[in-house]
């Protein structure tokens, strides 16, 4: 009976591994596409203790298209030195590196392109375009030091298919205990955000040694697979993550920001690591307009976006059609000159309007005419019609010349009065009988 039993028992564990072995297969086989829960469900009310102003939105519409570009890739990236636990006499290390199953290199209009982050110690990483020269390590502290190196899309996100990520850990004169990760522990690769960005939403990414998968490890509370958690913290707002998958957030404030990350157990603790527990101060200025911001805006096309993807693509701008309104058609010439000399012109009006008299005119014709006043100014010696012409101006108004009209007829009728009273009726008369009296 208890052989039956423990037969039983035997057969059940062996099932439930088999069935393990067959789900992680399966998720591995996904490569870098597995499929999970978000981080910000809401199934479990302490996956977000206290985010209020950080939440998570759907990542960008560009960089999805994008993202089915890099599916066809599986990079293979290889340290070739230094060796694991190589021992230098000198603070200068020369770094050779391998990649393989993907093109890398940086777009020289956009300045972005399939890369490597290249972890030393718990630095933030560079980025590297080219493996065809190596890259030189200077003025080393004497002890351990860690270089951890794996593949990223151009827009900073990590291959995590197997093989993408490779370490070794070196020493300058002799070993120490810093920065040197046990491998039989998981080990947290803190990757993005990093840097500065000029929109939202911002990217979350990270990658994962030694962990296994979570829903591996949540199949059964009673083995001895550990479960796992990434805490993230953001300016104080924290929640959890348990999921192996980039997300993107927004809810930054203008400037600096900073973000943790650490590696926790099923229990809420610490797993204690070697860079399972990192900080990066990031800031956010909106007046930033670089390629990263137009992709997560959608503000770049995507037939130029590919350019980032492909090293041999050539993007050719066509020119943008320019919307013109329909124009009149034109007269013809002959015609426009035919109509145009119908219309009275401005110089011909001018003539026509010279053609009538002007006050100037009708005053000299006037003066033309001898009046019996101008008779009587000439006896009388009053200044004569010529001089008065030339005292007057050269130009007068129509009013005017009545004026002068009536001031001539006034004077006329002056001039006859004082030749009546010459003839005065006390003057003596010659008579026959005053001459016969004088003599």
């Amino acid at each position: 009976m208890k052989y039956d039993q423990l037969k039983s028992i035997v057969v059940k564990n062996f099932c439930s591994w088999i069935c393990l072995i067959l789900i992680s297969c399966g998720l591995v086989s996904c490569k870098d596409t597995i499929e999970s829960v978000q981080a910000f469900g809401n199934d479990s009310s302490s996956r977000i203790p206290k985010a209020e102003k950080i939440a998570e939105v759907p990542s960008p519409l560009l960089i999805q298209e994008l993202g089915k570009i890099f599916n066809q890739y599986q990079p293979q990236v290889t340290i070739l030195s230094p060796k694991n636990d190589q021992v230098f006499e000198d603070t200068t290390v020369k770094v050779e590196l391998q990649v393989q199953d993907l093109p890398i290199f940086k777009n020289e209009e956009l300045k972005m392109g399939p890369h490597l982050h290249f972890f030393v110690d718990n630095q933030p990483y560079r980025a590297i375009y080219s493996t065809d020269e190596p890259i030189i390590l200077e003025n080393l502290a004497p002890g351990t030091h860690t270089i951890r190196v794996f593949a990223s899309r151009p827009w900073h996100e990590s291959f995590k298919n197997e093989g993408a990520y490779a370490q070794t850990t070196f020493h300058i004169f002799t070993a120490a205990n810093d920065n040197n990760p046990d491998p039989k522990l998981p080990l947290l690769t803190y990757s993005r955000p990093q840097g500065t960005y000029g929109a939202e939403p911002i990217m979350l990414d990270f990658y994962l040694t030694n962990a296994p998968l979570h829903l591996v490890a949540q199949s059964n509370s009673k083995d001895e697979i550990a479960d796992w958690r990434i805490r993230v913290t953001v300016n104080g707002e924290t929640f959890l993550m348990d999921t192996w998958q980039p997300i993107y957030l927004s809810g930054f404030k203008q400037g600096e920001n900073w973000v943790q990350l650490e590696f926790i157990d099923e229990n809420g603790n610490t797993v204690k690591n070697a860079f399972n527990n990192t900080v990066r101060v990031i800031n956010y200025d909106r007046q930033q307009e670089d390629t990263l911001a137009k992709l997560v805006t959608d503000k770049i096309p995507l037939v130029q976006a590919k350019a980032i993807a492909d090293p041999n693509y050539r993007y050719e701008e066509t020119p943008t059609p320019v919307e013109t309104t329909p124009e009149i058609a034109p007269i013809p010439p002959a015609e426009t000159q035919k109509s145009e000399s119908e219309v009275e012109t401005p110089t011909e009006t001018q003539q026509s309007e010279s053609e009538v008299e002007t006050p100037t005119e009708i005053q000299q014709s006037e003066s033309e005419v001898e009046t019996p006043t101008e008779i009587q100014q000439s006896e009388s010696e009053v200044e004569t019609s010529t001089e008065t012409q030339q005292s007057e101006p050269e130009v007068e108004t129509s009013t005017e010349t009545q004026a002068l009209t009536s001031e001539n007829k006034e004077e006329s009728l002056e001039n006859e009065e004082i030749l009546l009273k010459d003839i005065s009726p006390t003057e003596d008369i010659i008579t026959p009988e005053t001459e016969e009296n004088s003599v």
